[in-house]
């Protein structure tokens, strides 16, 4: 582990998003400054490894055709709006996609939500040069905006293609999410959610969205809660890691494939 990942991880949020703003000296939404952002939530408390935030996903509840989960990602996280819509299909940052499984021999489909599994190992952060990407003390993988230089090596190295690299300017973003031109960004199991109350955060707004329309696949929480209810249904049901072999113990289970 670098001295950078170390005290990313140690020291409090406030503390980080502050440090990082002022290193920088620049506001990267109109007017909205990460100093800003930051003073605007309660988060003067260090993240603690006593927490780990996961989610379950039931495939067989998943609705093939449904893209809630996308939909609610997009509008939460301000992404693909202003000029990213001039972007190749190719190229639109995507924080969650839908795919469809098939098994080769009977011929059964599942449809899947495929962001970033939030690895406890996770090879992402062991490639970044610049320490840009780290993972939280709770088991949240992210990426600082000011210190990615667009490298794009832990785009190669994620073995669920769960990396977006932004190619265009940026207009209208979420305050709550800042981003930048130029830099890698993934999933972030909506962590200005968790942020505003780490004892009874809302779930990031996929979950949410599957929720509200009735499908319920999606169980967020803290794994290591053994009150939580993603806890009990990890004991209760069998469930598995994508990709399993890696051994990069990844906090999104899946049931059903």
């Amino acid at each position: 582990m670098s001295n950078q990942e170390s005290s990313s991880q140690g020291m409090s949020r406030r503390k980080f998003l502050g440090a990082s703003a002022a290193t920088a000296g620049i506001s990267v939404a109109s007017g909205v400054s990460l100093i800003s952002v930051a003073e605007a939530k309660p988060l003067d408390t260090a993240v603690s490894s006593d927490q780990r935030w996961g989610m379950l996903i039931d495939t067989n509840k998943c609705a093939t055709g449904c893209t809630s989960c996308v939909d609610a990602c997009n509008t939460e996280n301000g992404l693909n709006t202003g000029d990213e819509k001039l972007s190749r299909q190719g190229q639109k940052a995507q924080w969650i996609r839908k795919v469809e499984l098939r098994d080769k021999t009977t011929g059964h489909e599942v449809s899947l939500p495929l962001m970033c599994q939030h690895c406890e190992n996770p090879p992402c952060v062991d490639v970044c040069p610049t320490g840009a990407s780290f993972k939280r003390e709770d088991g949240v993988v992210l990426v600082d905006k000011h210190t990615c230089i667009g490298c794009r090596y832990c785009m190669m190295a994620c073995p669920y293609k769960a990396r977006s690299f932004i190619h265009e300017e940026l207009l209208n973003q979420v305050e709550d999410v800042p981003r930048g031109k130029g830099t890698v960004e993934s999933c972030t199991l909506c962590v200005h959610r968790i942020d505003e109350d780490t004892n009874s955060p809302r779930d990031p707004a996929c979950a949410e969205a599957c929720n509200t329309a009735g499908h319920k696949a999606m169980v967020f929480g803290d794994m290591k809660d053994t009150s939580s209810e993603i806890s009990k249904q990890l004991k209760m049901h069998s469930s598995k890691a994508i990709r399993a072999d890696l051994k990069l113990n990844p906090g999104v289970r899946y049931r059903g494939i």
